[in-house]
């Protein structure tokens, strides 16, 4: 951990968000110098109640979910349904330059702590609103998982083999999508403020993100749109003549179109006698069934002759686009990782010292910096009250009444 400033510093967010989505945004606020402020429901956020659990022991102090997505921030805890929590969000508002929330659509309205209410407060206060669908979708009241969410308006039809169930991307990274997304839209929001001094709501709906993002959405949806074209998943776990993932000595690589560019292809594959004949040369051969088929017979025990890093290696010297597919453990290995300072480590009072990813992209002029670990459940409550005005005596009195945690 260090000292250093980043770009955002001197940036107030009041973080009322949970899970994955609204925390990795504000995390991205917070690793680059912001005052993140996450106010946690009694109990905690939900995420400190998901795995994967530190050395296999559950705890709410011990969630690599809620680890990783909660750095550099300070947490409070406050029961949002109490009576006397207006009073202390208010106090909360005067001193922030954005707002961001993720409960459910319409929660914050009801309890009187809404846009109306913020912006009568501080017409110069944006609030992001990030939400599954939108604030005035029909399905607004309807919840989401990332499984939910990539196969509604992700690329799920087409991934997978044609036989079976499509299958999503690995783990939460649908929702991680969406959160980076809404820092951008928060970024906008904050400069817009900073500007022309006007606060705004921005209603962010995690669909619209992931249905809009690259992920070969948008040549799908155009094939859709404009010639009826489905995209369909592939009939086996190769996408045509070298394009899927492919077992090799020690596990599996993937391949991206390399029969597109087959001089390339011939290359690495040390220029055998049966990839000369001209049928592999003509134009559309790598997705004629039959072809694939019959390259697979000759690729697969070359493959199976070589370690997933020997692959990746002669197809970086050809110029194929190739990469393999590593396990956690050997990412964390990897020396392209470690030589570029990737793993950063956090000093946890309750798990001492953790190595997680770091900076997500580099920018020399605008540091990212791990200063804090991520907060114990409620570290920072008297703390942030008392920078809120609010006297001791009055903050014992909140938690003996379980407004504060």
């Amino acid at each position: 951990m260090t000292d250093q400033h980043g770009p955002l510093e001197g940036v107030t967010v009041l973080d009322l968000t949970e899970h994955i989505a609204g925390p990795y945004c504000t995390k991205l606020f917070a690793d680059f110098g912001a005052d993140v402020i996450k106010v946690e429901p009694p109990g905690g956020d939900p995420s400190r109640s998901v795995g994967p659990w530190y050395q296999g022991m559950p705890g709410v102090e011990r969630s690599g979910t809620f680890f990783y997505f909660n750095t550099n921030k300070r947490s409070l805890v406050l029961d949002l349904e109490h009576d006397g929590a207006g009073t202390v969000i208010e106090r909360l508002i005067q001193r922030a330059d954005i707002v961001i929330e993720s409960q459910p659509v319409g929660r914050l309205d009801s309890l009187g702590l809404g846009w109306e209410r913020i912006s009568s407060l501080r017409d110069d206060l944006p609030l992001v609103s990030i939400s599954p669908f939108g604030l005035d979708s029909p399905y607004r009241d309807y919840r989401i998982s990332d499984l939910v969410l990539y196969g509604f308006a992700g690329e799920m039809y087409s991934i997978g083999v044609q036989d079976r169930e499509p299958v999503k991307m690995f783990g939460t990274a649908s929702l991680v999508e969406c959160g980076a997304a809404a820092a951008t839209a928060t970024m906008g929001a904050l400069t817009a403020a900073e500007l022309q001094g006007i606060g705004q709501q921005v209603d962010f709906a995690m669909a619209d993100a992931q249905f809009n993002g690259v992920d070969r959405r948008h040549a799908a949806t155009m094939g859709w749109e404009f010639a009826g074209r489905k995209s369909l998943r592939a009939p086996g776990p190769a996408a045509g003549m070298l394009s899927g993932v492919y077992p090799c000595a020690d596990g599996y690589v993937e391949f991206s179109g390399a029969a597109i560019r087959i001089p390339r292809l011939n290359d690495m594959l040390g220029r055998p006698d049966w990839l000369q004949e001209e049928k592999w040369w003509r134009p559309g051969a790598g997705v004629i069934p039959e072809l694939v088929e019959e390259f697979n017979a000759h690729f697969l025990p070359w493959a199976l002759e070589r370690t997933k890093r020997e692959i990746w290696a002669e197809a970086r010297e050809a110029k194929v686009l190739c990469g393999p597919l590593f396990s956690v453990d050997e990412l964390f290995e990897d020396t392209h990782f470690s030589d570029r300072g990737f793993w950063a480590t956090a000093n946890h009072s309750e798990l001492g010292d953790v190595q997680l990813p770091g900076r997500p992209l580099i920018m020399p002029a605008s540091p990212w910096s791990l200063r804090r670990p991520p907060p114990l459940l409620g570290e920072h409550t008297d703390d942030v009250l008392s920078e809120c005005g609010f006297e001791a005596s009055e903050i014992e009195a909140m938690r003996r009444s379980e407004l504060i945690g």
